[in-house]
């Protein structure tokens, strides 16, 4: 079979489209996975998903400056499907940072691979919780279901529908207050936390409450969390099945 030009400016185009969404999912495009198992990924993606209708081989091709205007548009398709997940996984990122808010574990840092960059142990352990629970309920493959679904609603070579940045700052703020929704529990309970020990420093003084405060909220932080984190499966399970819808809705096709 003569594959054309043509035809492989069309694969090129949906494999930057590909790639360009798959950088933003931690466990597809994360900075631990290689790069070229992240080309190689998305050419993958690309003859499966990619319409495969071959062209006549005599098609004339895209000129040089038509195909440039394609990659770039596909470019900007690619990062507003795919900042709908970076602002999912920043939902779960907003919820485990208010959770290692004044917990103790704030004092020492380590750093997020995943994420590629700094956190306390507390904030890591649920942000690693969250993302093992996103391949348990098969989030990458609803992922995969969404990168599909733009080709249908954006089809290669096509006109951008007219796009709006009204939806980008609902779904922000929206998935914002979703986060601190997630972390209430856990603040809760280090605020309760505290007005205890305070209590307790007006009623016995000579207790040292500094000292017993530390280990104490600690104490509080984890087992809050064992105790919650299965009232919270619902709301974590929701917000990630709703990430392919999330990138059409910012694509003008939801």
């Amino acid at each position: 079979m003569v594959v054309s030009i043509a035809q492989a400016q069309l694969f090129f185009l949906a494999l930057t489209r590909i790639l360009t969404m798959i950088i933003n999912i931690p466990v597809l495009g994360g900075q631990l996975i290689p790069n070229n198992v992240k080309l190689g990924l998305g050419i993958m993606l690309a003859m499966v998903l990619l319409p495969w209708q071959p062209l006549p081989a005599d098609t004339p091709a895209m000129p040089i400056f038509v195909m440039g205007l394609g990659i770039f548009q596909e470019m900007i398709i690619g990062l507003l499907a795919g900042f709908a997940a970076i602002l999912t996984f920043g939902a779960v990122q907003i919820a485990a940072n208010f959770m290692g808010l004044n917990t103790g574990f704030a004092a020492g840092e380590i750093l997020n691979p995943t994420f590629g960059n700094r956190g306390a142990a507390y904030d890591n352990l649920f942000i690693m919780v969250c993302t093992l629970y996103f391949l348990v309920i098969d989030g990458h493959h609803i992922f995969l279901r969404g990168l599909a679904l733009t080709f249908e609603a954006i089809p290669l070579h096509s006109k951008l529908p007219e796009l709006s940045i009204q939806p980008l700052m609902h779904m922000t703020s929206t998935l914002i207050i979703a986060g601190v929704q997630l972390s209430l529990p856990i603040i809760g309970a280090v605020v309760l936390t505290d007005l205890t020990l305070g209590l307790l420093a007006r009623v016995a003084p000579q207790v040292q409450v500094f000292f017993l405060g530390i280990p104490l909220k600690l104490l509080i932080s984890i087992l809050g969390l064992s105790v919650v984190f299965n009232f919270l499966l619902p709301s974590i399970r929701e917000l990630f099945q709703a990430l392919a819808m999330r990138g059409l809705e910012l694509l003008g096709s939801g």
